[in-house]
């Protein structure tokens, strides 16, 4: 009895304290939980399963109440609207979609090959499978990472270790550009700065420069960590400047550290911080570090347990040294009057590319939350 009064009191104070922290709180429950969530456009996403059985894939319209200019406070309706779905056979571990298209390109985590969808128009409803692309690679039993291209037709940068990253035309699945050097270091995280120019972050931490215009031309950048530790990678990238140099680089490891580095000198960090973070799963899957698209300085983290925790870098420093968050979202801890800290575990999260403090997240209970939060201090972080 006092065991279900101290759960029930925990649960009141968040509510509580909920009220002040965000501007906008909704909720979404999904049938199976997500590791994917990829924006289609600036009001919609798509989410997919990764169980082992059927899973949906689903193009989500987010609540249009977050888009008013009211304060709502806490509203855990369920507004979300599935405006397109369809089903997918395997799981789906990658999502990623094609800028200008109503295309998204998958993999499930267990092999090479990359699946094409059609998203659906506003003359249909379903979203269907219109393509396979059977790729070869050498740790396909570990599925791969994809980065969409940006410029030209739509084509997809994809591997699942250094040495078979490969640049892929959708339409006729020519390749247009591979690596041809034998480096096996398995690959956790891909993404383009510019229209050529990538970035490519293995588990052991190296970062590799690539050009899709010089196959020869691949710079690596050892991270000198310790063995043992898994890490990835988010970049924060200035597309309207056609100086790849200008984008910063964040690379998130399991023992909880973030190192920010740009491409000036990647061996270099500019900062680095060990999280206030406590571990509450020994997988690595989940990891992610994401900067904010529209706030200087600002960047998420998750992966670690059931929470995803903001952190401004202004005040970080070149010696490693702990920092508390600026802000943390508790609310996949919360679920039926529940508070719990050791099953809840993020499995992803996206920041909103315009609006400046709007974060979606996901966690293994299948709950999808878009949440804007405040700002303490009134200003720009």
């Amino acid at each position: 009895m006092g065991e279900t009064s101290s759960v029930e009191n925990e649960f009141d104070d968040w509510f509580i304290e909920s009220l002040k922290i965000y501007n906008n709180i909704h909720e979404y429950q999904l049938e199976h939980p997500t590791r994917v969530i990829e924006w289609t456009s600036e009001k919609t996403i798509c989410v997919a399963g990764y169980s082992s059985d059927k899973n949906e894939i689903l193009e989500l319209l987010l609540p249009l109440k977050l888009f008013t200019d009211d304060n709502q406070g806490l509203c855990a309706e369920r507004d979300f609207k599935v405006v397109h779905g369809g089903f997918s056979d395997g799981s789906i571990h990658c999502l990623k979609h094609i800028p200008g298209t109503r295309c998204v390109v998958t993999n499930d985590g267990f092999n090479s090959n990359l699946q094409v969808w059609d998203l659906g128009g506003d003359d249909c409803d379903v979203i269907k499978r219109t393509g396979v692309l059977q790729l070869k690679s050498a740790s396909s039993d570990k599925g791969v990472k994809i980065a969409p291209g940006l410029t030209g037709g739509p084509c997809v940068l994809h591997g699942s270790q250094i040495s078979d990253i490969q640049l892929t035309e959708l339409t006729s699945g020519k390749p247009l550009y591979s690596m041809g050097k034998d480096i096996p270091d398995l690959l956790s995280s891909l993404q383009f700065v510019s229209g050529s120019v990538f970035l490519a972050c293995a588990c052991n931490g190296d970062l590799y420069v690539g050009d899709t215009r010089n196959p020869a031309g691949l710079q690596n950048n050892p991270a000198g960590g310790r063995k043992g530790v898994h890490w990835c990678m988010g970049v924060k990238t200035d597309l309207s400047s056609s100086d790849p140099s200008s984008c910063s680089v964040a690379r998130l490891s399991s023992a909880c550290q973030v190192v920010v580095s740009d491409l000036r000198d990647l061996r270099a960090p500019l900062c680095q911080a060990q999280l206030h973070v406590q571990r509450k799963t020994t997988s690595d899957d989940f990891m992610k570090v994401t900067w904010a698209p529209a706030l200087d300085n600002c960047l998420a983290v998750s992966g670690f347990d059931g929470m995803v925790q903001i952190y401004d870098t202004a005040s970080w420093r070149p010696e490693l040294m702990e920092f508390q968050p600026l802000f943390i979202h508790r609310g996949h801890m919360m679920s039926d009057d529940q508070f719990d800290t050791s099953s809840a575990v993020v499995t992803t999260h996206v920041w909103h590319p315009s609006r400046p403090r709007t974060v979606l997240s996901a966690a293994v209970d299948g709950s999808v939350h878009v949440w804007d939060w405040v700002d303490k201090a009134t200003a720009s972080c």
